[in-house]
């Protein structure tokens, strides 16, 4: 009887040995390269070489070794106020694509509306993480995730916070300037701010910045309305801004997009027209801002990028680098939402 073919031994795993003689370099150089700490030490085209010699052999590293061998887990963990916000979602996925090339994993953990306390997600975080990113969250709701030890990389946070590693802003108050002379040049002088009800530095930042270009121009004023972050609270207060006595606002300058949605319901609900009779704008340049009618004039935050430069921030204070300095700049997009204020100003 004839036995049954034995199946071929799988080839062996190729090794960092493999790679450093196929470039023709040493298995330091190999380890320099792809641990990504060979800036200064290896030129741009030997390191070039030892990726592409690794790419072709399929090379994968024992990742769990080295987790060993350097005591981390190779895991952030990515601090949000929601999960259900199109721009956090983002900044995960910029998070996780800077992670996944450096062999790290991304957990994301939601702290409700962001004011905490964010209690920590594990029994012993020290033993679970290697980091926490944190993205838009009030002050003092890290407090326990800040016992932990760890490295805190802050996202879109007050400058002034202590304990912090690392920090990744977005210039929000040029984002917010941007608004106020695009609203000033099309000639409105009657203003009033939707303002998130959430107690964070990216919407007080917002609020100052609005109030002091506004405060800049002779014969302007601004009147400010809180609402939380959804369009039927959006709605309900501009509705009571539109409706109270006093001559009317042309112009109405939202916190986010969300809230401009809701604006927009408001001024079809009272029989006005956007923007004929009143401009509307919004900051995050979600998706919802060009599913709306008229699209939505807004400021554009590249998201994705602030979760790039959090994880990459996050990997340099491990490696012992500093991170990249600065503010991602932001970018007014001007649609159909704003216009010349009526020709008659505001009526009463």
């Amino acid at each position: 009887m004839t036995s049954a073919p034995q199946p071929r031994p799988a080839p062996p795993r190729p090794t960092s040995r493999d790679v450093a003689r196929a470039a023709g370099v040493s298995q330091a150089t190999v380890s320099l390269v792809l641990g990504d700490k060979w800036r200064g030490r290896v030129s741009e085209a030997t390191a070039e070489r030892v990726r592409h010699s690794a790419r072709g052999l399929g090379y994968q590293p024992n990742l769990a070794a080295r987790s060993l061998r350097l005591g981390r887990t190779r895991t952030a963990l990515l601090v949000v106020p929601a999960l259900t916000s199109e721009f956090f979602a983002r900044v995960y996925t910029g998070a996780a694509a800077v992670a996944a090339e450096h062999g790290f994993g991304v957990v994301l953990y939601p702290s409700p509306e962001g004011t905490g306390p964010a209690r920590d997600p594990f029994a012993s975080a020290r033993a679970s993480l290697d980091g926490v990113i944190a993205s838009s969250m009030a002050a003092g709701a890290l407090d326990a995730l800040r016992g932990a030890g760890l490295p805190l990389i802050m996202l879109d946070s007050d400058p002034a916070d202590t304990g912090v590693a690392a920090r990744v802003n977005l210039d929000i108050a040029d984002g917010m300037r941007q608004i106020a002379d695009h609203l000033l040049a099309l000639g409105h002088r009657r203003f009033v701010h939707l303002a998130s009800a959430i107690d964070s530095w990216t919407f007080a930042a917002r609020a100052r910045a609005l109030h002091d270009a506004l405060k800049a121009v002779p014969g302007t004023s601004l009147r400010t309305v809180a609402a939380t972050l959804d369009v039927a609270a959006g709605r309900a207060a501009t509705e009571r801004a539109l409706t109270a006595p006093g001559p009317r606002p042309t112009a109405l300058v939202c916190d986010d997009d969300i809230l401009a949605a809701g604006a927009c319901k408001a001024a079809r609900r009272l029989g006005l027209r956007v923007p004929d009779d009143l401009s509307v704008t919004g900051f995050d340049d979600l998706a919802l801002a060009t599913a709306v009618e008229p699209e939505l004039t807004t400021v554009q935050l590249p998201a994705e990028q602030v979760g790039e430069r959090g994880m990459a921030a996050l990997l340099a204070v491990l490696d012992g680098r500093p991170a990249e300095p600065g503010s991602l700049p932001v970018r007014l997009v001007a649609r159909g939402s704003s216009a010349p204020p009526p020709a008659d100003g505001p009526r009463t």
